[in-house]
């Protein structure tokens, strides 16, 4: 099973692990904390991407068949949702250099949803053909 996760999502994987590494270790200072919400615009940028991928690998793997748009909402939806709401309660609780934020946990829900959206219109005809 865990073989079969590997080879059809290698790029959402890959993201996967890079937002684990960004969002748990200590990031050095830089003048960009000044700008207002970037942080969040991040958040929503990074966890378009994840779903984004997610959607784009499966839709891929399941290419052609019916109504296959609602079963990605595990792998495209609820995983990001949930990494995300796991990735924020340990930085709140497992790092002294982190805190945990629902505002946060917030910009990646809208993430997920512009994931979605684009995947909804534009992915999703591709892959239907």
């Amino acid at each position: 099973m865990l073989r079969n996760l590997i080879k059809g999502y290698p790029l959402s994987l890959t993201v996967v692990a890079v937002v684990l590494f960004l969002s748990l270790f200590k990031p050095p200072h830089t003048g960009l904390d000044t700008i207002s919400n970037l942080d969040k615009l991040v958040h929503v940028a990074m966890y378009s991407g994840v779903s984004g991928l997610f959607w784009l690998e499966f839709l891929k793997l399941y290419r052609g068949r019916s109504g296959v748009f609602r079963r990605g909402f595990v792998p495209a939806v609820f995983f990001p949702l949930l990494l995300s709401g796991g990735l924020e309660l340990a930085q709140a609780y497992c790092t002294t250099y982190r805190g945990g934020d629902w505002f946060d946990f917030m910009a990646n829900a809208v993430g997920v949803g512009v994931g979605t959206v684009v995947a909804y219109l534009f992915i999703r005809p591709y892959y239907q053909k």
